[in-house]
Formats: structure tokens, C-alpha cells, sequence
């Protein structure tokens, strides 16, 4: 084994809760914040992603409903078209990502269990999991309930047995059920804890972020 490097200085662990719902667009632009901010901080960092399900429609039927229906019924099809127009520019910050409000928003109850699964095998591959999916949900018109989608966004991240876990309706249920009920008092999504000390909640920015590792870590 390699001896430390004397003026190396050892990064402090900094493990992150992640509470969120993947309809949510403002849960994937808070990812994105996140990642520019584990980027930069990785130096001084030893980071540990762990994402929880939360819903904000649980009612969402298994087939599904009209994502850009939804929004209209929801807020007006006057704001619903402000929001689309503001998320079209959030995302074309991101490597030139183009959201789209169209498409079927799925109950992604499906979804959970996969990334809860995904994260029995590694975090990291958890964590990129969520990213490969919901590019697909935001940008490409992918239903989040599809399961082969689902089983497809798996196998590019390397994540073993996707398919036969999820051909199981019970696979992960009771453990996607418990992390429901625990964060069901969350105020807002989406919501990060930062080693079980301090949180903040909202798509932050990435100072903010910054801010939060070098609080968590005192």
C-alpha cells in the first residue's frame, strides 16, 4: 500500500440524503446544481449519495396522465405555459437540454423501487441511475412508469438484475412504502440532508450546496 502523501490533507466524509420525486422537474434541476457542486468540491470531500422516494401526486394512475394536461388543470394553461418557458431555459443551461412538457407522467412507484435497488448494489451507480432516467422523462417524452425503459436506463448504468427485481411487483415495496411514510412530513422537495445535520430544500443553488458540505462537515 502506498503511503499517504504528507501534505494531502484527508477528505472528511459527507453523506447526503436525497428526498425527491422524479415528476418533479425542479427535483432534477436541483440534481444537476448538486452535481456541478460534488464536482467542485471533490477534493475536499468523501461524498455518499443516497436518494428516497417521495411523491407529490400519489394518485397518479399506473397508465398514466397528460403531463402538459396535468400542469394546465393544475395551475391554468397561462402559467402552466410560464412554467414550460422557464424550464426550457433552466435546462438549455445544461448541456444544451431540451425540456419538454408533453409526453405521459407516469406513477412512478416503479421508479422507486428500482433506484432503491440500485442503491443495494452501489450508491454512485444510484445516483446516476436517477440521471439517465429522468433525462429520458424531461427530454425525450420517456414514460417513468415503463418498465422497460426502466430495465433499459439500468442496464446502460450497469445496475445487475433489474428486470427480474421489478417483474416482482414486491420487490423493494415495503422498503419504498417505510422511506414514504418516514418523509411524508418533507416540506418541500427536493429536500437534502447533509450528514443527518444539516438541510436545505429547493432546486439550490450551487454556492448553496458548497455551503452545506463545509456546515455538515464541522
Amino acid at each position: 500500500m502506498a503511503a499517504a502523501h504528507p501534505f494531502r490533507v484527508p477528505k472528511k466524509p459527507c453523506v447526503i440524503d436525497i428526498i425527491s420525486d422524479p415528476v418533479c422537474p425542479w427535483c432534477f434541476i436541483g440534481k444537476k446544481n448538486l452535481d456541478k457542486a460534488l464536482e467542485e468540491a471533490d477534493p475536499l470531500y468523501e461524498f455518499e449519495l443516497r436518494w428516497h422516494p417521495f411523491q407529490i401526486d400519489p394518485d397518479i394512475p399506473k397508465e398514466g396522465i397528460d403531463k402538459k394536461k396535468h400542469y394546465e388543470d393544475k395551475f391554468s394553461t397561462q402559467i402552466s405555459e410560464v412554467i414550460e418557458m422557464r424550464l426550457q431555459y433552466i435546462f438549455e443551461t445544461y448541456d444544451e437540454l431540451e425540456y419538454k412538457l408533453s409526453g405521459i407522467m407516469g406513477n412512478p412507484l416503479d421508479y422507486h423501487r428500482l433506484v432503491y435497488f440500485a442503491g443495494q448494489q452501489d450508491h454512485d451507480m444510484q445516483h446516476d441511475l436517477v440521471d439517465e432516467i429522468l433525462i429520458g422523462y424531461f427530454t425525450q417524452e420517456k414514460d417513468i412508469a415503463d418498465r422497460e425503459y426502466l430495465v433499459e436506463c439500468a442496464g446502460k448504468i450497469g445496475v445487475e438484475g433489474a428486470a427480474e427485481f421489478l417483474e416482482d411487483p414486491n420487490n423493494g415495496l415495503n422498503e419504498v412504502a417505510e422511506d414514504l411514510k418516514k418523509y411524508s412530513g418533507t416540506k418541500g422537495v427536493p429536500y437534502y440532508v447533509f450528514n443527518g445535520k444539516v438541510d436545505c430544500v429547493g432546486a439550490q443553488p450551487t454556492e448553496v450546496f458548497m455551503r452545506a458540505f463545509e456546515a455538515a462537515t464541522k
